[in-house]
């Protein structure tokens, strides 16, 4: 596992305070990457008060405009919540969770979002992440300051960097690498216009149709030529239906 490979993505953070808090929890566990979408107020004193003598990963810090630009080259990206979401979407614990990142970060860019003090990240937020992460609290008071959820999953990444090696997983020989976060959104947006175009998706009633398709292929994870050739798919079946209607409407079909 190469921590280099790891990212640590807040999104929205509205307390200056927490920013600082989460740069001295990754640098006590050793890792430095911070990725910031949208802060309220960054860079702060009161950031770099908290950070103690972790200043240099606040220096390094990314300010991201959008959470699709702060995990676009990622390959592997979680998302943490607290709560069930209409969509079930898999779940794991952080020991879980860092026993998969420790399978992945040798070779791949990995992400790990935490959302918004109050509310956490949005479901269209979460519908970007190949899983999601839980952490285990008591039912009589589960709340946990965005630092404190940070150096627990961070923790556990420390412990399976000091982990004997396991065996090497599958996927990890795999012959192509796998599609990257700003490749699926973009293989979405293609999957969803050609949907419409062929009648299948309603855009007015869309149901949950596009939501279990990124989860259904959130589970799989694409490599890059297993996307290609479902965007070369997409693109032919565009093209039947354009030639189609075009030969509906040519001039020896006017009434």
């Amino acid at each position: 596992m190469n921590f280099h490979n790891i990212r640590i993505v807040l999104v929205n953070t509205t307390h200056s305070g927490n920013i600082g808090g989460v740069a001295r929890a990754m640098k006590n566990m050793g890792l430095a990457r911070l990725y910031l979408v949208e802060p309220r107020a960054f860079p702060s004193e009161e950031a770099t008060w908290r950070a103690a003598s972790a200043g240099d990963v606040l220096e390094t810090a990314v300010v991201c405009d959008s959470l699709e630009k702060a995990i676009a080259d990622c390959q592997f990206v979680v998302g943490t919540s607290a709560r069930e979401r209409r969509i079930p979407w898999p779940v794991l614990d952080p020991r879980a969770c860092a026993a998969q990142i420790r399978q992945r970060a040798g070779s791949e860019q990995v992400a790990i979002v935490f959302g918004r003090e109050d509310r956490g990240l949005t479901n269209e937020e979460l519908q970007q992440c190949n899983l999601h992460l839980n952490i285990p609290t008591s039912s009589e008071y589960s709340s946990l300051n965005l630092a404190m959820a940070v150096q627990v999953v961070c923790y556990e990444l420390r412990m399976q960097l000091e982990a004997p090696r396991l065996p090497v997983e599958a996927d990890a020989q795999w012959d192509a690498p796998f599609a990257r976060a700003g490749e699926m959104e973009r293989f979405y947006v293609h999957l969803e216009e050609a949907l419409a175009e062929i009648g299948f998706l309603d855009p007015e009633a869309p149901r949950q149709l596009i939501p279990r398709l990124r989860r259904l292929f959130s589970r799989v994870r694409l490599d890059e030529m297993e996307l290609n050739i479902l965007r070369g798919i997409l693109a032919e079946t565009q093209k039947w239906v354009r030639r189609a209607q075009d030969a509906e409407s040519g001039p020896g079909n006017n009434q």
